[in-house]
């Protein structure tokens, strides 16, 4: 059995601080709502919770791993737009704060589209064209980001939240946001591929391949 890290099950690595410290912060919301019976609230910290580990056990699922620090960002943007957003109504008191939920997450998800298609080729930029993997990653994130849109209209009809704010115009706009997203995301991507840096955002993308392909070669 190998004794590196890298081989342990998501569940059992250790996480970032921040996911650590979003954890902690929803115990409180969750048991501090609880104690006064507001228990629609303590409900919404709950869930936002348990979709908090889902990036955590779908790596387990998917086979692709993600750095503990991308893990933590998306722990953030999931507080961001369920508790933050609804319950503490950031989206009324902040006009950019969807704006600034939709276009991090797509920036991530296009990165990841680009990890995806490494992982095909498994890590060869060679055999990866770069607009293909470009355009393959944008539309990655693209496609997240309309799924999220569902999952808005599903809370709403469902529990009676107000996630798509003015229907069909939220909707659109948040799409176009994380169409531009997806585009830095994948722009990063086709830089990385192509072999000309990329800035921060292919250093990323390069670890990312470093940990799967590690995974995948290093039984």
């Amino acid at each position: 059995m190998s004794d590196d890290p890298r081989d342990e099950p998501s569940w059992a690595r250790r996480q970032h601080g921040v996911t650590y410290l979003v954890w902690a912060l929803l115990g409180i919301a969750a048991g501090g709502s609880a104690w006064v019976g507001n228990w629609a609230t303590a409900f919404v910290a709950l869930a936002t919770f348990a979709l908090t580990l889902l990036p955590i056990l779908a790596q387990d699922w998917t086979g692709v791993r993600l750095p503990a620090g991308f893990v933590g960002a998306v722990a953030v943007f999931i507080v961001g737009t369920l508790f933050l957003g609804e319950v503490g109504d950031f989206y009324e008191r902040f006009w950019w704060w969807d704006v600034l939920m939709h276009s991090g997450s797509a920036v991530g998800f296009g990165m990841i589209g680009t990890v995806l298609v490494l992982l095909i080729v498994r890590g060869d930029r060679l055999r990866a064209p770069p607009f293909l993997g470009g355009l393959l990653a944008f539309t990655f994130a693209v496609a997240i980001g309309a799924l999220w849109e569902i999952f808005e209209y599903t809370m709403d009809q469902v529990f009676g939240l107000n996630m798509q704010k003015s229907g069909l115009r939220d909707t659109m706009w948040d799409l176009i946001v994380d169409c531009v997203g997806g585009l830095v995301g994948a722009l990063a991507g086709y830089g990385y591929l192509r072999g000309r840096g990329g800035g921060r955002l292919a250093r990323v993308i390069a670890r990312f391949v470093e940990d799967n392909l590690h995974r995948r070669d290093g039984a």
